[in-house]
């Protein structure tokens, strides 16, 4: 396996999760709205939201460097 096909899978996987994470962060509603619940009120992130918006600032950092040296290798 070449160092080109493991970033091509380095960055399917990684493009993968960043869309899960995306998802279920629907702005102004929370993680229970991606279940089915509503919640209009603003609040500040805390618990799972927080983790989860970390999670998805990681994953953009490490996308977009899978991404540089794809581009690189090649």
């Amino acid at each position: 396996m070449e160092l080109r096909d493991f970033l091509a899978l380095a960055q399917i996987l990684v493009s993968t999760i960043l869309i899960v994470l995306v998802l279920l962060q629907v702005r102004g509603t929370g993680f229970g709205a991606a279940l089915g619940g509503q919640d209009a009120t603003f609040r500040a992130r805390r618990g799972l939201q927080r983790s989860m918006h970390r999670m998805t600032i990681v994953f953009v950092a490490v996308f977009l460097a899978i991404s540089a040296w794809s581009v690189a290798a090649s």
